[in-house]
């Protein structure tokens, strides 16, 4: 498992990356073991997860019917729905760089995907802890948590810039294949796994 300092390394080239600096890829394993290894950005982010169910899982016992509980089948149905929003996206970005021909950064994109994940999955903890602490404070952070999708989706079409240069659409599309597909699974797997609150 890769060390803070080796996370902070990579996180550091991302941000390089976000900036247009091209110095941000000699922080970065691109190669096929770099991109295996970011998948260690799932063990990094367990703990802002685990903060994150806590706070769904307050809003769903606020709708539970009298005499009902929560049990461990509730946190197996968040993992899948984890899962699936953290593999699915990634699944499609396969396909599509084998659609257009951009096979050979694939592994770029699975690495910057992964790693890029730690530091928003921090700031939504956060902000589900402040839901918790300060519940009237719901729609300034509905706002917050809308301008960290915001730039999130910028982050990482400035960092897909640095691996396909100018091509815009293809920018755009990558961009969209790797965050609308969370965006819809969320809602439809929620329900379909019966963990939406209401």
């Amino acid at each position: 498992m890769p060390a803070l300092s080796e996370v902070k390394h990579y996180l550091f080239g991302l941000w390089l990356l976000v900036k247009g600096n091209r110095a941000g890829f000699q922080y970065l394993d691109v190669s096929d073991r770099g991109m295996m290894r970011s998948f260690w950005a799932i063990v990094w982010c367990l703990p802002a997860i685990g903060l994150s169910w806590i706070w769904w899982r307050l809003a769903f016992i606020d709708d539970l019917a009298p005499g009902e509980t929560l049990g461990a089948l509730f946190f197996f149905r968040m993992a899948m729905l984890e899962a699936a929003n953290w593999l699915i996206p990634i699944v499609l970005a396969g396909v599509l760089a084998g659609l257009l021909g951009i096979g050979k950064h694939y592994s770029a994109v699975v690495l910057t995907t992964n790693w890029l994940s730690v530091p928003f999955a921090y700031v939504y903890s956060v902000l589900s802890l402040l839901l918790i602490l300060v519940p009237g404070l719901t729609g300034l952070i509905a706002l917050v948590w809308l301008a960290a999708i915001i730039a999130l989706v910028v982050s990482l079409s400035r960092i897909l810039r640095m691996f396909f240069g100018d091509q815009k659409l293809m920018i755009a599309t990558m961009t969209m294949v790797l965050i609308v597909p969370s965006l819809i699974l969320s809602d439809v797997l929620e329900q379909f796994l019966g963990v939406y609150p209401g």
